[in-house]
């Protein structure tokens, strides 16, 4: 096939711009342009859009211009060619004589020299960067069926179209009919289209031109819609994917020919195909378990240094609060996730992470809203144990020696006994008086003098008991008012009005807690 390549390059080479025109017109591609940029594009075409078709074209094109001044008797030039015999019609097209231009020995980078630079010597070889797209995590590339190719105008007209032709191998077929379906009529080895910028300053990522449309031997392909916008005044965001296409593909030796529909509005673009083998969420959770699991030490080491205390900061950070909810579905985290390039402790769920990137790519961090790419994902092993040896709480602390303890709901922390009963008194004497608690055992408080745990209100040692007020009891429905209330009246009526009594304990509240 590398000689098959290098015989059709040297065939391009002595083209004619009527005969370069041609050739690109056949394949639907720019005819304008001077001699070198003709030759250029060609070559390009050769190296990058082989079929068998294309060999034909070449040849027929070859033995048109050459057939006169050729001694030796040539095929006709438009019989058509079988593809198994290419190479030895090559063979036979090499004795034909060339043009004293090239000669009949001359060198392939000799020649393409002289055309692109006018010059007898081989220029440096330069290396022109190439258009990179950005790796799928759920597309595993198994070929390369076509480089990415720059989308170029044939005129002026805003909607364009673009061709391309290729055949599968054989291989490749069987890969595809043997492959298991995702859903129906959906194959997990497939072939794919993809339109990025024709940027090569970094890795691309998908992205349509206007008015596209894909056209796949004689049928029209479905291309991704725009997603609703929920959001006043936002326009509707078009999800750009890898196309599609094998449905609608010839699963044989056949030529299947793609044309690609665009709107010329001054951007270029791209496109390429490749081989893919299609994978799901839970695929990619398997293989994230299996390599991306972090040791519970490094996590704990990773914690530690999270709490290490700036020298140059005034306040200590003696711990951190981390939720065992998940962000994302507001449920207690099954495989607590994270990626390394975050700069927090807090964790997502990767289960669910992973099923909302199949739905919709976007793979950001749902706690810092940074970028969270699958091959930087990895699962907090110190988390996971954590979440097996606590299942009462849903929040726990990180303290400086990597150690940790559960954070209980509020109410439970907060539960505490009855308050007991506070007695408080007026006396000369500063002493301890002993009062029953609601469990029936004895509290002491500031009181006068003795001891007594009989009920409020009553005599001791023939004289009326210290004032005692009950905290726990209402005051609107207790039987004492009653009484003290008459004691007033009594009082009122032998010595006169007495002045209001004031609270005790107005000055100094005494905490029973």
């Amino acid at each position: 096939m590398a000689a098959e390549l290098v015989e059709a390059k040297n065939m391009v080479m002595s083209f004619r711009v009527s005969d370069l025109q041609m050739l690109l017109g056949f394949v639907g591609r720019s005819k304008s342009g001077l001699k070198h940029e003709l030759v250029t594009r060609a070559l390009q075409l050769v190296q990058f859009d082989c079929s068998p078709e294309l060999f034909k074209k070449i040849k027929e094109l070859y033995e048109t211009r050459y057939a006169k001044k050729s001694s030796e008797p040539v095929p006709q030039p438009h019989r058509p060619l079988d593809p198994l015999t290419i190479h030895s019609t090559y063979e036979r097209a090499s004795s034909v004589p060339r043009t004293p231009l090239t000669g009949p020995n001359i060198d392939y980078p000799v020649l393409y020299g002289k055309y692109l630079n006018g010059l007898g010597r081989l220029p440096a070889k330069t290396l022109k960067p190439e258009v990179r797209l950005v790796k799928l995590p759920f597309f595993n590339m198994l070929d390369e069926l076509l480089k990415p190719t720059e989308l170029v105008p044939q005129n002026n007209e805003k909607l364009q179209e673009s061709p391309c032709i290729f055949a599968l191998t054989p291989r490749q077929v069987e890969l595809i009919r043997n492959s298991r379906e995702l859903q129906p009529g959906v194959k997990a080895v497939q072939v794919v289209l993809r339109i990025c910028y024709s940027d090569t300053s970094s890795p691309q990522e998908d992205q349509y031109p206007p008015n596209i449309a894909v056209k796949v031997n004689h049928s029209y392909c479905s291309v991704p819609g725009y997603y609703p916008s929920n959001k006043p005044g936002v326009e509707p965001k078009r999800p750009c994917r890898p196309i599609n296409l094998t449905h609608l593909m010839y699963l044989s030796s056949a030529t299947n020919r793609i044309t690609v529909t665009w709107g010329n509005y001054g951007k270029s673009y791209s496109v390429a195909l490749y081989l893919v083998r299609q994978l799901t969420s839970s695929e990619l959770l398997q293989r994230l378990k299996t390599i991306g699991v972090k040791h519970p030490e490094l996590c704990k080491a990773l914690v530690k240094e999270k709490l290490r205390l700036d020298p140059d900061s005034e306040i200590a950070t003696t711990g951190v609060r981390v939720s065992l909810i998940c962000p994302l579905v507001k449920m207690r985290l099954s495989v607590p996730c994270r990626a390394e390039t975050c700069a927090h402790l807090q964790c997502f769920d990767a289960v669910f992470y992973l099923q909302m990137n199949e739905k919709k790519p976007t793979w950001m961090c749902p706690v810092c809203d940074k970028p969270a790419p699958y091959d930087q994902l990895i699962i907090d092993g110190l988390l996971s144990k954590i979440l097996s040896e606590c299942e009462d709480a849903d929040e726990i602390e990180y303290l400086v020696d990597g150690s940790w303890c559960p954070i209980r709901a509020e109410k439970e922390r907060s539960c505490s006994p009855q308050c007991p009963i506070l007695v408080l008194g007026t006396s000369d004497t500063n002493g301890l008086l002993s009062t029953p608690s609601v469990n029936g055992g004895g509290g002491s408080v500031l009181g006068s003098a003795g001891s007594g745990g009989g009920p409020v209100g009553s005599m001791e040692n023939g004289k009326p008991g210290a004032d005692v007020v009950d905290l726990t009891l209402d005051s609107s429905s207790s039987s004492e008012e009653e009484e003290e209330e008459e004691e007033d009246e009594e009082d009122e009526d032998e010595e006169g009005p007495r002045p209001k009594r004031r609270c005790p304990f107005q000055k100094g509240l005494v905490s029973a807690c």
